[in-house]
């Protein structure tokens, strides 16, 4: 997500959304269509940033005019001058890509927004888990994650988020009312570096403990954000390329393979219905 949202952030910020197509399928449609397409059109895109695992469109008045080029367009000031928002979820499935309007149009694309320089942004989403909402902020209130932002959260405040639960310590880290963002992937390489079995109750985890997941956590995913995020399914970031972050998954997908560090085979199992990846040995 983070990925996604700097690279259509860098490519669309300042630019007038001119045209507006939606597809027929209803399925990405938190807030009807047709509003949504009367909603965006002759809307400025001030900034796109993440919150959570949603890509978050900050959008200005309708007609106001595209900031200069020489101005200081800083994002938290954009946000709080945002007339209304434009909000992606992608889904399991979904890409979020700028591209010229000329380039081919993918199947089961459910969204084309024509941009004033020469762009279009594009919703794609095969199997249609993802969708689009807008939220006019005279009416309604701006977008927030449930929960606690993972790459800033400090040792206290990661260790409370824990502190007397009996579930899982993986299906913890996938609660998006405790830490919101966590994906499968990051989970599985997070407990593996921290070398905590997926299994492990949360609240029987020690400080120690506690803190080495922190830690392992925030840097598998500012390693990931280096690298692009994971191409393991149908993701690519705004460009279309896909990231490299896989190649150094050390668990995730791996079932069978020697772990890296002790060549014990790995294994797969699943907490709350996901596939679980870890290492026998090295994860206690």
């Amino acid at each position: 997500m983070e990925t996604v949202a700097s690279g259509v952030n860098r490519r669309v910020r300042g630019q007038r959304i001119e045209g507006v197509w939606f597809g027929s399928h209803r399925e990405p449609f938190r807030t009807p269509a047709s509003r949504q397409a009367r909603e965006l059109e002759g809307r400025v895109l001030l900034s796109v940033h993440r919150t959570g695992k949603h890509i978050v469109c900050e959008l200005s008045a309708k007609g106001a005019p595209i900031p200069h080029r020489s101005q200081k367009m800083d994002m938290q000031s954009e946000a709080g001058e945002a007339a209304a928002q434009w909000i992606v979820h992608l889904g399991m499935t979904g890409r979020l890509v700028v591209t010229d309007p000329e380039n081919p149009v993918a199947t089961h694309t459910h969204a084309r927004l024509s941009l004033s320089g020469g762009k279009e942004l594009r919703f794609v989403d095969p199997r249609r888990f993802g969708c689009l909402e807008l939220r006019d902020l005279q009416r309604e209130e701006p977008f927030q994650a449930a929960g606690a932002e993972p790459l800033t959260i400090g040792s206290g405040g990661f260790a409370a988020l824990f502190r007397g639960r009996r579930v899982a310590i993986k299906a913890a880290l996938l609660n998006q009312s405790l830490l919101t963002g966590v994906g499968n992937i990051y989970a599985d390489e997070s407990l593996f570096r921290a070398g905590i079995r997926p299994r492990r109750a949360s609240g029987r985890l020690s400080a120690a403990e506690l803190e080495r997941l922190r830690e392992a956590l925030q840097k598998v995913l500012r390693h990931a954000i280096q690298l692009g995020g994971s191409s393991v399914s149908d993701y690519v970031d705004a460009d279309g390329v896909k990231g490299f972050f896989q190649l150094e998954h050390c668990v995730y997908r791996r079932t069978g393979e020697p772990c890296r560090v002790c060549k014990t085979p790995i294994r797969r199992i699943l907490v709350v219905g996901r596939g679980t990846h870890y290492c026998p040995h090295c994860q206690h």
